[in-house]
């Protein structure tokens, strides 16, 4: 069981007297759990329920409403406690009231008394000191306009002392919401107050009742007088008499009372100067109130407040009313022209631009502020673009960064915008800026950026100006104001060629500036010292025209993307078409300069399969001028393939055969090169050196015959491998001629092996075969007189020990070459050996012997690499000599010879079938 809660007590209240709606805060114990517990509060008898807060169980603030009662306790009742008690009364104070003649330091509300006389020598109506609230109730405004109740009551007032007084009208006009039993109250009220009036008068009339009869015996006494002296007015007539006195009572009274009445009239005049005031206080404020909202930018409440002037007095014909209306316009004729500048101050955002135009438009300024708007955003634009073309001709710009000399820190909204295309392209080709690439970067690069960042930054917001001015949201978000959307609507309608043109010169300025700073040759002679003067600037690669490739491309995408109609982008559509085929030939063009240059990167250093690094450098450049070549080639949305346009195509195809061409041809001059470090000794003596091979792959200048095989390896690599794999990346990246290029490359890069094969051929050859001849006479032989073969003689030992050096040079930079050239070079000894038989008259019997030991033996040492050409002249040879005598004969030339074979076994072993590899030419 839960134990009831003591009942509320009352011990304090402070203060402990006051007028009603006095805020008191009541002190005392169990007051309550909270405000839902207390349910009862009153003071002096009267409720303060709805005006009480509960703080606490231990105090209550509220306000003392107008009690009956002057004096009472303070009860409190709770849900959980019940009725309380109190030990402490509040006294409720009477305001004093103050007569109209009474003095006061502070100012009365003489509402119940004012007369509203003009004229003090006129009666006071009874009517004049009617009450404020005649029902003895509060009133409740009703929220029926004026003018619905003019309208249901013709010719009424609500006015109690107008003669066309309407109970009706009072009545929804001042108790529209009072209960019905207010309404009975304020009955009894009236009645009261009649009852009041009636035995006021009567008690009057009964307490002067002597007085009245002696006023009527003087007014008879008067009128007999007046009937027995007449009624005209002479001199010294009771008549005459009498307005004398009347005029001295008067005067008198004036003069007892002219004090009084003078602060009267003083009064009332004030009263009704503060009444005009304080009812028009907001038009008089107005012209002071415009400057402070003005000051603090404050344009809402100064177009509100200059509307509900106009409204009120717009059409006044009362003399101050217009002077200070007059005040009025003039502050708000200058407000005009302050957001008007504001306006057309560049730069601004989008936002204040729309702001200003409402404002401007609200305060009906003249003309069509938008438009004027759109004109100066266009005009400044422009201007933007020139100046920073002028900046970079005059190289006072320091671009870094997206920071420039102003010390403009915002990144460049050309930047993410590139950034975002990239991660949406998927990853194109990022060509990675090095650290000190922003003083790297040539003037025209930067000028291309920091232009085309200008258009991407200021012509959205121009467009969206336009685009809000067509639909007319720069006057109404929501739909109000229609009169001023239709009206801007039109004006749009109108005005919508002049804003095409706007945009089509914006475009057309932006191209004209990238072509006189890239493509000058592209335009008219008139325009090029207006949009030109970049001669002494850096020359722009390859890598920076794709750089300006992306840059233009990122601004044609972000301009799309604000829905601009294609037709006014298709300058920067043709503009971005031409870079593209500039880029592609630029980077042709330096290709074949970079190819060019390869020839000086030459180390001589031969791999494994017989090569250099060159071929491998010259395809790596090429792969890497077609990996720049990515973003040009690439085909955008609306954009075509530059490799599929007819002329381009040729003009690529031509400039590839050069680039392929021009390798050829420094292999070329690299074959032919003399080192001056390269000896020009004899071959005899430089195939002899016996450090001549453990030094070659060491020596960092190797011999022209060297230099030859080197090239010779290099070519076969570009035809077998090189130019395949070229082919293939140039049909990848959409290269219509690659056929082309590659047919014409391997015709070239052959005549270039046939010519140095001969060359090295006729080094290596004509020595040895050259030597025969001395050789085979030396000492003053004679074949016809000679003694018996004892073996094969040192001249042909010598020239197979310089064929077996050709031999070990060519294995040592390319073993594919060995069968080739040795075939060659063993076709040209065996047609000099045939040559020299056939030129013998004759032979006797050891010189037969002698003879066809040696043709035999030089036959069967070189047999691996002997061709149809040289079997025929080893043939003619041994045709050409005579046959032997005897068997012996043949006998002692085949012990000979295999002796010989014995002999030189380990020289003769490079000639050994195992050894030769075939070799397709």
């Amino acid at each position: 069981m839960s134990r009831a809660r003591p009942s509320p007590l009352v011990t304090g209240i402070s203060p402990k007297e006051g007028e009603a709606w006095t805020k008191v805060t009541i002190r005392g114990e169990n007051l309550g759990t909270g405000s839902a517990d207390l349910i009862a509060l009153s003071i002096c008898g009267h409720n303060c329920l709805l005006t009480a807060e509960w703080m606490s169980a231990s105090k209550i603030v509220c306000r003392v409403g107008p009690a009956k009662d002057d004096k009472g306790e303070i009860i409190v009742t709770t849900k959980s406690g019940g009725l309380g008690t109190s030990t402490v009364s509040f006294k409720l104070l009477k305001p004093e009231r103050i007569g109209i003649l009474d003095q006061s330091a502070v100012w009365v509300d003489e509402l119940n008394y004012y007369d509203m006389r003009t004229d003090r020598n006129k009666g006071i109506s009874p009517l004049s000191l009617r009450p404020n609230n005649p029902l003895g109730i509060e009133t409740d405004k009703g929220k029926l306009p004026l003018k619905d109740i003019e309208m249901t009551f013709p010719g009424m007032s609500g006015d109690f002392t107008s003669e066309n007084f309407s109970a009706t009208w009072y009545l929804i006009e001042n108790h529209a919401g009072t209960s019905f039993e207010q309404l009975k109250i304020a009955a009894s009220n009236l009645k009261k107050q009649a009852n009041k009036k009636n035995e006021g008068s009567l008690a009057y009339v009964k307490g002067g009742l002597s007085t009245f009869f002696e006023a009527q015996d003087a007014l008879a006494a008067i009128h007999l007088r007046k009937d027995s002296d007449g009624t005209e007015r002479v001199e010294g007539s009771m008549t005459q008499h009498l307005e004398i006195i009347l005029n001295r009572a008067s005067e008198t009274a004036d003069t007892l009372f002219q004090e009084v009445l003078g602060r009267k009239d003083k009064a009332d005049s004030t009263r009704n100067a503060l009444n005009v005031l304080q009812r028009f206080k907001f038009l008089f404020n107005l012209p002071l109130n415009i400057e402070r909202n003005i000051q603090k930018g404050d344009y809402d409440v100064v177009i509100n407040d200059y509307e509900k002037a106009k409204s009120l007095f717009g059409n006044t014909e009362v003399p101050v009313f217009k002077k200070v209306y007059a005040e009025v316009e003039m502050r708000i004729k200058g407000l005009r022209s302050l957001l008007l500048e504001k306006l057309l101050h560049t730069p601004s955002t989008l936002h204040d631009q729309k702001r200003y135009i409402r404002y401007l438009s609200d305060l009906h300024a003249p003309g069509d502020p938008a438009w004027q708007c759109i004109y100066a955003q266009h005009k400044w634009i422009l201007q933007l673009m020139q100046d920073c073309r002028d900046e970079f001709i005059g190289g006072e710009r320091v671009y870094v960064e997206g920071l420039d000399v102003e010390g403009d820190s915002r990144a460049s909204a050309l930047s993410r915008l590139s950034h975002t295309s990239s991660l949406k392209r998927g990853g194109s080709l990022q060509m990675t800026k090095p650290t000190n690439w922003s003083f790297e970067t040539p003037q025209q690069v930067q000028f291309v950026e920091k232009v085309s960042d200008v258009v991407i930054g200021q012509l959205p917001n121009f467009w969206k100006l336009w685009i809000s001015y067509v639909n007319g949201s720069l006057f109404s978000e929501t739909g109000e104001k229609s009169g001023q959307v239709e009206k801007s609507k039109k004006n749009a309608r109108q005005k919508q060629n002049d804003f095409k043109k706007m945009i089509e010169e914006l475009n057309n300025q932006l191209v004209k500036l990238a072509r006189g700073a890239l493509l000058p040759t592209t335009l008219p002679q008139g325009e090029r010292s207006l949009y030109g003067g970049w001669e002494n600037k850096t020359e722009i690669t390859g890598i920076w025209l794709t750089q300006i490739i992306q840059t233009v491309r990122g601004c044609y995408e972000a301009l799309s993307a604000l829905e601009i109609p294609n037709d006014m982008l298709q300058v920067i559509h043709d503009l971005l078409l031409e870079l593209r085929v500039h880029c592609l030939m630029v980077t042709l063009l330096h290709t074949t300069d970079d190819v060019r240059s390869l020839a000086d990167k030459e180390d001589w250093v031969v791999d494994n399969e017989g090569h250099t690094k060159l071929p491998a450098q010259f395809e790596q450049c090429v792969d890497q001028m077609l990996q720049s070549l990515k973003e040009p080639l690439e085909i955008k949305s609306g954009e075509i393939n530059i490799l599929q346009l007819e002329q381009v195509q040729d003009q690529a195809t031509d400039l590839c055969m050069s680039i392929m061409k021009v390798f050829i041809y420094s292999l070329e001059q690299l074959s032919t090169t003399k080192d001056r470090r390269t000896t020009t000794s004899r071959i005899s003596m430089d195939l002899s050196s016996p450090d001549r091979f453990n030094n070659m792959q060491a020596c960092s200048s190797p011999t022209s015959e060297q230099r030859l095989l080197i090239i010779l390896s290099n070519c076969h690599y570009l035809e077998r491998h090189t130019f395949l794999n070229l082919a293939d990346h140039l049909e990848k990246h959409g290269f219509t001629g690659a056929e082309k290029i590659t047919r014409v490359s391997l015709v070239t890069v052959r005549e270039l092996d046939e010519k140095l094969f001969d060359a090295y051929i006729e080094r290596r050859a004509d020595p040895i075969a050259g030597s025969l001849e001395p050789g085979i006479y030396a000492g003053y032989f004679d074949w016809k007189d000679c003694p018996s073969p004892t073996g094969v003689r040192s001249y042909l030992k010598e020239a197979l020990v310089n064929i077996i050096t050709v031999h070990a040079e060519v294995f040592t930079i390319s073993k594919d070459l060995v069968p080739c050239i040795l075939s060659k070079i063993l076709a040209t000894v065996a047609d000099e050996m045939c040559r020299l038989m056939q030129c013998v008259s004759s032979f006797s019997k050891n010189g037969t012997m002698q003879a066809r030991l040696e043709v035999c033996a030089l036959k069967d040492a070189i047999a691996a690499y002997l061709n149809p050409e040289s079997n025929a002249s080893f043939e003619m040879a041994l045709d050409a000599l005579p046959q032997f005598y005897s068997a012996f004969d043949k006998k002692l030339v085949e012990e000979l010879l295999n002796k010989f074979k014995s002999s030189m076994q380990l020289q003769l072993t490079c000639f050994q079938p195992s050894c030769v590899l075939p070799v397709k030419r």
